[in-house]
């Protein structure tokens, strides 16, 4: 019988924070554009290394840092969002390394005291969320020898950690866990307005620390792969290396699993060996003397901060299932879109007033976004969102049954090239839907659900789709002047 593996994945994940000027001095933060007193080379288009730099920054002797508030408040809006427990007291802390891209010899981050612990966000418990400055960025592309490039050195940088969790299924599941949490951060990042966590501008950065083991309650040796910097890596990372450990224990030769750091080769497509992995009394970390220690809770007023964080995708998520009962793929759209979220939502005052049912109405707006909308777009490069008043007039007139299904399309597509009122367009082409009134129809209506016992029986027996048919012999009967919407009203009132 071939031997279980349980695979176990760890995160730690790196966002460059949204802030005026770097961690610890008055720099820009700002570094993949010129400075703005940089006009030649503003002008001349082009991106400057070494522009948005100081002593601070630049570690020059003697120089002392000073602490940026608003980073630190935005790692609390994190915390907050993802229910942790903000800390009384926190300090920042040396992690001592010696790498070119950090010019001090140590990286000013935080150790014993982070300023988020715990909280929770999709499949995994988290640890901690801690501040500390990024380093400089190297560059390699100069053949047989490199480059720093300081505009990056001493950005804020939030760095959160997961706990350890291990998944009873199969090696995808895990990945696609993994790669689903990160998914869930950058979208909280972005609701929060604290990063852009663009992925490829390296914003935000991904490391998963991997193991497996036979035994589910007992972990494995770890092996960290660094700096993932897209969701599909993740993904391929993870796998790869889970593949590649179950064949490094299941071979006879007595092959056994090193700790260390590992790297993704997006080209080959699988992971290779970079270093030993260090452990923490490697960094010998001690306080950092040139800074203060903190009491966040004197120093910010969590409850206005929690009470001014706006509605996050889980909550939005639930709300629009429960409120609008439109299709999950069609939910997550506007949750990776707000804009299309605010259009949709620029609709829901109207439903008040529409002969649809509220639910249907909602998942017939759904659907001329998410299909109509975004279809177009793709073939069609001049097709941008109409203003909000324009698509929620259009979307009315179609809900109170004054335009056909058909007319609405027509006007939509019209007005996704070029923003104008649809009423003004339905009154100059004489488009309103024509109706008999609803007494006269309320009678065609009872006629039809009197000979037609069958559909009748049907639909009560829960087969509701069963109700077009009745709609549409009702309106042949009317000689296609009955309105669809005010058939289904009347089809679903008389039927009960």
């Amino acid at each position: 019988m071939e031997k279980k593996y349980y695979p176990t994945i760890g995160l730690e994940i790196h966002a460059e924070l949204k802030t005026k000027t770097k961690m610890f001095c008055g720099c820009l933060n700002n570094p993949d554009e010129p400075a703005r007193n940089a006009s030649s080379i503003a002008s001349a288009g082009g991106v400057k290394p070494n522009v948005n730099v100081c002593p601070v920054c630049m570690a020059h002797p003697g120089t002392l840092p000073v602490a940026n508030k608003k980073a630190i408040e935005n790692v609390i809006k994190v915390g907050l969002a993802i229910g942790g427990e903000i800390a009384d007291f926190t300090e920042f802390d040396r992690k001592n390394y010696f790498y070119p891209d950090i010019p001090k010899g140590f990286q000013i981050s935080q150790y014993k005291f982070p300023i988020v612990s715990g909280g929770h966000l999709a499949d995994f418990d988290i640890t901690r969320v801690h501040l500390e400055e990024d380093t400089a960025n190297n560059k390699h592309d100069r053949g047989d020898f490199s480059l720093i490039d300081f505009n990056r050195a001493g950005v804020p940088l939030m760095e959160l950690v997961t706990e350890p969790k291990t998944f009873d299924g199969s090696d995808e599941e895990a990945a696609k866990s993994a790669s689903n949490f990160a998914k869930e951060l950058q979208l909280i990042l972005w609701y929060l307005g604290v990063s852009e966590a663009n992925m490829e501008k390296g914003e935000m950065r991904v490391e998963a620390n991997i193991s497996i083991s036979e035994d589910k309650n007992k972990l494995g040796t770890k092996v960290e792969v660094k700096n993932l910097n897209s969701f599909k890596s993740v993904e391929k990372a993870i796998k790869f290396e889970l593949d590649r450990m179950v064949e490094l224990l299941k071979n006879e030769k007595g092959n056994e699993i090193v700790q260390e750091t590992r790297g993704w080769d997006e080209n080959k497509q699988q992971t290779f060996s970079q270093r030993k992995k260090e452990s923490s009394h490697d960094y010998r970390y001690f306080p950092e003397p040139d800074l203060p220690k903190m009491k966040l809770h004197e120093a910010f007023d969590l409850e206005k901060i929690k009470k001014e964080l706006p509605e996050l995708p889980v909550a939005k998520r639930a709300r629009y299932k429960n409120d609008f009962g439109i299709k999950a793929e069609d939910i997550e759209s506007y949750i990776n879109d707000p804009k299309l979220a605010d259009w949709f939502e620029a609709v829901v005052p109207f439903s008040k007033d529409i002969i649809l049912d509220k639910k249907e109405f909602f998942r017939v707006v759904s659907n001329y976004i998410t299909n109509d909308y975004l279809g177009l777009k793709k073939t069609n490069s001049e097709a941008k969102l109409p203003s909000v008043k324009n698509f929620a007039e259009l979307m009315t007139m179609f809900g109170q049954g004054q335009i056909s299904s058909r007319v609405a399309k027509d006007i939509f597509a019209e007005i996704l090239i070029k923003d104008q009122s649809p009423t003004q367009i339905v009154e100059e082409r004489n488009l309103f839907q024509h109706s008999i009134n609803e007494e006269g129809l309320k009678a065609i209506v009872e006629k039809i659900i009197s000979e037609n016992p069958e559909v009748v029986s049907t639909y009560k027996a829960g087969k509701e789709n069963a109700i077009m048919s009745l709609v549409g012999k009702v309106i042949k009967e009317s000689k296609g002047s009955a309105n669809p919407q005010m058939v289904i009203k009347l089809l679903k009132e008389l039927l009960v």
